[in-house]
């Protein structure tokens, strides 16, 4: 009977591989966290810090680091990670060194709501906790909110976003009721009433015009009221 010599040799290569990758896998499992790396990703990291993610995991998982790598599940500490109303996205993943990393996206905040209560929207346009770490410096909402007023709010904070000047200078917006709403600015006297959100383009292409000229003018401080709630025009009010 002729032995096939190829067949056994590749058999027994194959037993000693599976052999060594099981060994070596019982092995990594056995091995435990040396060390725990947070990263905050992005440039909007002021909102949350290391301390506190760390004492989020402890109260709610446990200690981490020595801890052996097959008792971790990393589904569930991104969970907690992610029940954190300050971050917006989180990954955790471990090397092969055996150092757990967390690489967290923090919330951002676009403005700040002053009234019965008291939050930061978003850049999604969902409400967001204050932060006792740090406090934005973003445009003040006040007047009567409401569901519709914020998301009203929210498209002209994005507006505003989007152009340097508005971005700069404008520092509040004041609800009157839903659908009229009126923006403060830094450095000047008067307010701009901007009535509803229609046509934004169009009204903010005429206020920028009228601030072109009466800067040119030195006029600014005349103004109490710039109205832009009329079709295609400006309409002052002198003080």
């Amino acid at each position: 009977m002729r032995v096939n010599w190829n067949y056994i040799k590749l058999t027994l290569l194959s037993i000693t591989i599976i052999g060594l990758y099981g060994f070596a896998e019982h092995r990594s499992k056995k091995k435990r966290v040396a060390d725990i790396s947070i990263n905050f990703l992005g440039d909007n990291n002021l909102y949350l810090t290391e301390a506190s993610v760390n004492k989020l995991l402890i109260q709610n998982y446990g200690t981490v680091k020595n801890r052996a790598k097959e008792e971790l599940v990393l589904n569930t500490i991104e969970d907690i990670i992610l029940s954190n109303a300050m971050v917006k996205n989180a990954q955790v993943y471990l090397t092969v060194n055996g150092e757990l990393i967390s690489k967290i996206v923090q919330r951002k905040p676009i403005g700040r709501v002053e009234g019965v209560s008291k939050f930061y929207l978003d850049d999604l346009g969902k409400r967001m906790p204050l932060s006792k770490d740090h406090s934005a410096r973003v445009p003040i909402i006040t007047g009567k909110i409401t569901g519709k007023s914020l998301e009203d709010a929210y498209t002209i904070l994005n507006y505003i976003n989007e152009d340097d000047f508005l971005r700069k200078n404008v520092i509040g917006i004041h609800v009157e009721e839903e659908g009229k709403y009126q923006l403060k600015f830094r450095l000047e006297n008067f307010v701009v009433n901007l009535g509803g959100v229609e046509n934004l383009n169009e009204k903010f292409k005429n206020f920028m015009a009228f601030y072109a000229k009466a800067a040119k003018d030195n006029s600014l401080e005349k103004y109490a009221i710039v109205s832009l709630e009329f079709n295609n025009q400006v309409v002052c009010t002198k003080i």
